[in-house]
C-alpha cells in the first residue's frame, strides 16, 4: 500500500477571461476559482534565458470529476501568493482516480 499525498499546501486555482479592450484586441486577467489543497513536488529545472528559469513541478490534488469548476485543466494555473504554476497536464495518479497529478511549470525572473 502506497502513502496517500501530503495534501499540505493552500492553492488557488485561477482561470484566465478575455475582454474586449475596444481596440479590436483583449486584455486577460485571472479569475479565482477556489481554493485548493495540494501536495507540491519540485522536478527539474533549466534557465530560458538570461533572467529567466523555468521550475517544473508535479502537483497532487484531490480528483474532481471532468466538467467541474473545482477540476484544473492545461490552459489553467494554481497560485500560491506570489508563486505562479502554469498547468500544463492533468492526469489521474491511481487506478482509483481519488487524486489527480497536475504538471506545472513556474517562471522565476532572477
Amino acid at each position: 500500500m502506497t502513502q496517500p499525498p501530503n495534501l499540505t499546501r493552500k492553492l488557488v486555482l485561477e482561470d484566465p477571461q478575455r475582454a474586449p479592450d475596444g481596440a479590436g484586441g483583449y486584455t486577460e486577467t485571472w479569475v479565482a476559482l477556489g481554493t485548493l489543497w495540494a501536495e507540491v513536488k519540485s522536478l527539474s529545472g533549466r534557465l530560458a534565458g538570461d533572467s529567466v528559469s523555468l521550475q517544473k513541478y508535479r502537483i497532487i490534488l484531490r480528483a474532481s470529476p471532468e466538467g467541474f469548476a473545482s477540476r484544473p485543466r492545461p490552459d489553467q494555473r494554481f497560485r500560491d501568493h506570489d508563486r505562479l504554476y502554469r498547468i500544463d497536464a492533468v492526469a489521474e495518479s491511481a487506478p482509483d482516480a481519488r487524486y489527480l497529478t497536475c504538471f506545472a511549470v513556474e517562471e522565476v525572473s532572477g
